[in-house]
């Protein structure tokens, strides 16, 4: 991960990818406030933070962090450009293409709950931890392609797919509260989401079964469910994002590399 020291001034370190799809986390004085581009971030007791940069972020940013004696600092960061992926499928069967009219009201509502969700400005600080990767398997889709499906452009694809047999445990990868577990929405059938405190969660889709719900308090390593093939999908596979409230990030950058055994 890339390592960014602040003068003593605030004593403010940030960890993390400062790129299109990056999380970032930050320590600073305990009693600072914090801002990004003028948005107010959270910070805990222990002075600790997060924020993230998504798929079109840049080319820059400002973060300014006013110590408890009312000294400012402020950083223009630079967000690295990235080169995105597109990837062409078809065979899919047109109503999960084009959705037919009596299917948006139920669209609508599945936005509008994993909308809700991701809400939360929840105080702990789990998000400090290292994650883990939630599922072994290949990698079958990135963050930030932008999918052309049955010959039509749609929105970028905002997680990375990890393919593997049905059934496949799905872990926390780290401690987290349940604030969305949905066995059977449109688009992304079996969907849970995990929220690790000050806006920082992640998103499970396309589950065969859900074995948590709202309000349960994981530790990490604790099982959500099984992997699927539910919703749209050409196949198994669980398609893993991380959000920082409604930004978009990738979770490729917040993990190892995928183990091979």
């Amino acid at each position: 991960m890339l390592l960014c020291a602040l003068p003593a001034l605030a004593e403010t370190k940030l960890e993390g990818a400062l790129t299109q799809g990056g999380l970032v986390r930050g320590q600073t004085t305990p009693g600072s406030l914090v801002t990004l581009d003028g948005k107010p971030v959270r910070v805990a007791a222990n002075g600790q933070f997060a924020f993230g940069f998504g798929r079109e972020a840049g080319p820059s940013a400002t973060l300014a962090i006013i110590a408890p004696g009312g000294q400012t600092d402020i950083r223009t960061l630079a967000v690295a450009p990235r080169q995105f992926d597109i990837q062409r499928i078809t065979g899919l069967p047109e109503r999960m293409v084009t959705p037919k009219p009596e299917d948006l009201e139920r669209i609508r509502r599945d936005n509008q709950m994993v909308a809700t969700a991701r809400k939360n400005d929840f105080p702990e600080t789990w998000f400090a931890e290292p994650f883990d990767w939630p599922a072994k398997g290949r990698i079958s889709g990135v963050y930030g392609s932008q999918r052309i499906l049955n010959g039509e452009p749609r929105a970028p694809h905002y997680g990375i797919d990890i393919a593997a047999p049905v059934g496949t445990p799905i872990l926390a990868p780290m401690p987290g509260r349940v604030t969305l577990a949905d066995t059977d929405q449109y688009f992304t059938g079996g969907t849970v989401i995990l929220d690790h405190g000050h806006g920082v969660s992640s998103t499970f889709l396309h589950m065969q079964t859900v074995t948590v719900k709202v309000g349960d308090v994981l530790p990490r390593g604790a099982p959500i469910g099984t992997l699927g093939a539910t919703g749209r999908v050409t196949g198994p596979h669980l398609d893993w994002r991380i959000n920082w409230f409604d930004v978009r990030l990738d979770p490729a950058l917040a993990v190892p590399p995928m183990p091979s055994d």
